[in-house]
This record gives C-alpha cells, sequence and structure tokens, in this order.
C-alpha cells in the first residue's frame, strides 16, 4: 500500500491499536509511541468498544486486525466510526488484499498493511492514512 520515504513527520494524533496477538500490538504501539503518537492499546474487539466509549479525547486513527476472534476488524471499524465519525482506518493483515472480502474488507479505497511488515513501514503507512485524512497530499 505504502511506498512513502521516511521524511521525519512525527505525529501528535491518537491512534487506537486493536490486535488479539499481543507482540504485534505491542510492537505497533512501540513503533507509534517513539513516532510522538498518543497511542490507545486494545487486545479485543470488546475492549476496544470499551476504550472508545471511555476514552473522552479525539480518536484520529483505528489500527485493526482484520481476523480476530469474537468480531472482525471491519466490523469493529463500523462499530467505532458509528460514535466517531470521521475517523480513519488502517488494517493489518496477513490475508492477502484478494481475500479480506470474505473477512468484511471489500472496498478498494480501504488502508491496509500487510503482515509482516517493519517499523518503517508501519510509520509510513500511518501517515500516509492521517494525511489523507486531513486532505494534505502525501508525500512522493
Amino acid at each position: 500500500m505504502v511506498d512513502g520515504d521516511r521524511s521525519g513527520a512525527a505525529g501528535s494524533e491518537t491512534i487506537l491499536v486493536v490486535d488479539d496477538e499481543d507482540v504485534i500490538r505491542q510492537m505497533v504501539a512501540i513503533v507509534l509511541d517513539a513516532e510522538g503518537y498518543s497511542v490507545l492499546e486494545a487486545a479485543s474487539p470488546a475492549e476496544a468498544l470499551r476504550v472508545c466509549d471511555e476514552f473522552d479525547g479525539a480518536i484520529d486513527l483505528l489500527i485493526t486486525d482484520v481476523v480476530m476472534p469474537g468480531m472482525n476488524g471491519a466490523e469493529v471499524a463500523r462499530r467505532i466510526a458509528a460514535t466517531r465519525p470521521g475517523i480513519a482506518v488502517l488494517y493489518l493483515s496477513g490475508y492477502t488484499q484478494g481475500t479480506l472480502g470474505n473477512h468484511g474488507v471489500s472496498d478498494p479505497e480501504i488502508h491496509h498493511l500487510q503482515k509482516p511488515f517493519d517499523g518503517p513501514e508501519l510509520a509510513d503507512a500511518v501517515r500516509e492514512v492521517l494525511d489523507l485524512r486531513a486532505g494534505a497530499p502525501p508525500d512522493t
């Protein structure tokens, strides 16, 4: 999805990370924290919904795994967007773009980062999605 360069643009936005795999969720949180973002974490879809209900500030971006127990990432995104209109979403998945439709993620305009990914790829993808949400042109 992203072929950006590391332009050094630090973040200040708040990001909710939802992944049932602790190692992935924690790695994402560490990378984003180092980039300057405020990070909220949830280990399950139910916890993500609870965090959204309890957090008073703005949440600018939802980063969610696509396949999780109980509720898939697309459903989590729909439910959160219902109470937080305008929230941007970045899906993480080991599945290819073509098979994501089986899990409720079929819009060609979705933002998707293929697992495995590294810290710079994640940081670039996050910045791109946030800049697109804000209407800023992406770095080329």
